[in-house]
């Protein structure tokens, strides 16, 4: 059986993060198909990468998982202050970008080691998100046997000269979908790069129940939902701006917005509005049953698994009309809308409220649109038939 490596900075089950959730998501499905092992860190939480699982070997249902210690903990203040200026700073040096790289991390000199060492292992390393130090020190010196799932999307970052091997020199991309393709494409002129557009399929427990979440949380109102790390990235600040600027215009609505996952920064002190933290699995499906929508503010996102799963379970979607990916799951299913500013935000709520049933066909066009291109057998066949061509190539190339 071929054996690849998927490198991720962080992996486990108590992990709260999108591509890293994928990547979960990806190595359980190809196991067996493929000889699979993760190789990681073990950090917990990706603001200082602290060490939080033992080094070693484990497996997680059934994927065999490396974990390395990471050499240092980020020092976030410094490191955010270095962000502001190379941002706006045009004549930024290969050298400050290199040190943002380093200062970003997560920074793991075992896991370098160990790919350098054991790279006739394995017959691909398959490196999951462009962005962080192992992807940047690690695919250059395996790009004759790596793929790269970029996760990309337009931020100021993308730009900095340090990013252009790593979208150049790859033996092969997987993309999310067909915005990301074209945005990569355009930004760093790497269409001869084999690739392939594959995202993500969605499994939806069988039994999913919103009045077992409205019973444990006693939440008896209409609400929507927001899920994932709450984030001022995520565009967390300004919903809750839109959101209390809602209930103060609207001051008879019993609408609350509730909120699940790990929490990064303040949130407002208001009635109405619920964070319920860290939730299980059957929480998390049952309270995105229950939702009037699930919304997600985010500008930077280049898949997004909550809004697949909402859209899985009929609930439908609100999200940033900046965002291309969103945008385009809105326009390809007709099953959600987009906002801009605080106006379109409110004009939508209202509409909702004053168009239930127009809305309810809404989110049966979003299960439609999962039934149709978010299966996992479909994707699963793609993605092997690609690793495979692949690996191919590189053993023909290598006689």
């Amino acid at each position: 059986m071929r054996k690849i490596a998927l490198i991720n900075q962080r992996y486990g089950q108590e992990v709260n993060g999108g591509s890293e959730y994928y990547t979960r998501l990806i190595a359980e499905k190809l196991n067996g198909r493929f000889d699979v092992e993760v190789l990681t860190t073990t950090a917990l939480g990706y603001d200082t990468w602290e060490n939080y699982y033992a080094e070693g070997t484990e497996y997680i249902s059934g994927v065999k998982v490396r974990r390395f210690k990471v050499d240092r903990a980020r020092d976030v203040e410094a490191f955010n202050r270095l962000t502001d200026r190379l941002s706006v700073k045009p004549d930024r040096t290969r050298k400050e970008e290199e040190q943002w790289v380093d200062a970003q991390g997560p920074v793991c000199s075992g896991l370098l080691s160990y790919l350098s060492e054991h790279r006739e292992e394995y017959d691909l390393f398959v490196f999951v998100t462009y962005l962080y130090y192992l992807t940047v020190r690690g695919l250059p010196g395996l790009a004759d046997r790596s793929v790269l799932i970029p996760t990309a999307h337009d931020e100021p970052y993308i730009y900095f000269d340090v990013y252009k091997d790593i979208f150049r020199k790859p033996k092969g991309i997987v993309y999310l979908t067909e915005e990301e393709e074209e945005f990569v494409e355009k930004t760093f002129s790497n269409s001869h790069i084999p690739h392939i557009i594959a995202a993500t399929g969605v499994d939806i427990p069988e039994r999913v129940s919103a009045a077992d979440f409205r019973r444990k949380y006693r939440i008896w109102d209409k609400y929507i939902i927001y899920v994932g790390r709450i984030d001022a990235t995520k565009g967390c600040d300004r919903l809750f701006d839109h959101f209390i600027a809602y209930k103060v215009r609207h001051p008879h609505s019993h609408l609350k917005l509730v909120l699940m996952g790990k929490k990064m920064i303040e949130i407002p002190a208001h009635p109405d509005i619920v964070s319920l933290g860290f939730v299980s699995d059957e929480d998390k499906y049952n309270g995105i049953k229950g939702a009037d929508a699930l919304v997600l503010p985010s500008e930077y996102e280049s898949l997004s698994i909550s809004v697949l799963e909402a859209m899985a379970l009929r609930t439908p979607v609100i999200v940033n009309g900046d965002c291309e990916v969103l945008k385009g799951h809105c326009h390809k299913s007709d099953g959600g809308l987009y906002y801009r500013d605080y106006c379109e935000f409110e004009g939508i709520l209202e509409w909702i409220k004053e168009h239930p049933d127009q809305w309810k066909r809404i989110g049966e066009n979003a299960g439609g649109y999962i039934d149709r291109y978010y299966q996992w057998d479909v994707i699963v066949d793609h993605i092997c038939r690609f690793f495979n061509s692949l690996i191919d190539s590189i053993k023909g190339a290598e006689k």
